[in-house]
């Protein structure tokens, strides 16, 4: 079992970047929480951050690639960031990765409760679920949420 973690734009900035939106966890600290769960269960843990949508691209087309070559179970949880709101791009990848490889979005703040242009994601509807508002714990639900996705066969 592999999950892959990816980040978007400006998720670099964390615990920095608007504390009061964001908090103070910095992205090497949900790192390192989500690779002591992934320890836990002995699962692989590719966890990336980019500020391009091509480089998000090549990391969904990756995880793809690993699950088609190895036979392995691999799951991606994606925070977008920005393109969230309007990358399909990043949309279509995860629509053409989504039978072999399972998404879930997670979000940090609630994004239902900002801005109006945040409350519109144009790859939720491709993915297993998303996860938002509840701070650096949402990775670790959404690591939970894909841990069950790819034990499901195993579950029946």
């Amino acid at each position: 079992m592999h999950v892959y973690v990816i980040n978007g734009p400006n998720l670099n900035l964390l615990g920095i970047r608007e504390p009061e939106i964001y908090g103070t966890t910095t992205l090497d600290d949900i790192y390192n929480l989500l690779r002591s769960n992934c320890l836990e269960r002995d699962a692989g843990l590719t966890f990336e951050q980019s500020n391009s949508e091509g480089g998000i691209v090549d990391l969904l087309h990756a995880a793809f690639a690993e699950a088609r070559k190895g036979g392995k179970k691999v799951g991606v949880i994606l925070n977008a960031g920005a393109y969230t709101h309007y990358s399909y791009a990043i949309r279509d990848a995860v629509a053409a990765i989504a039978e072999l490889v399972p998404a879930i979005e997670v979000h940090l703040s609630n994004v239902h409760a900002r801005e109006e242009f945040r409350h519109t994601s144009v790859i939720a509807p491709v993915c297993k679920g998303v996860i938002a508002g509840f701070g650096a714990n949402s990775y670790v639900l959404a690591l939970n949420a894909i841990f069950t996705e790819l034990d499901k066969e195993n579950l029946l």
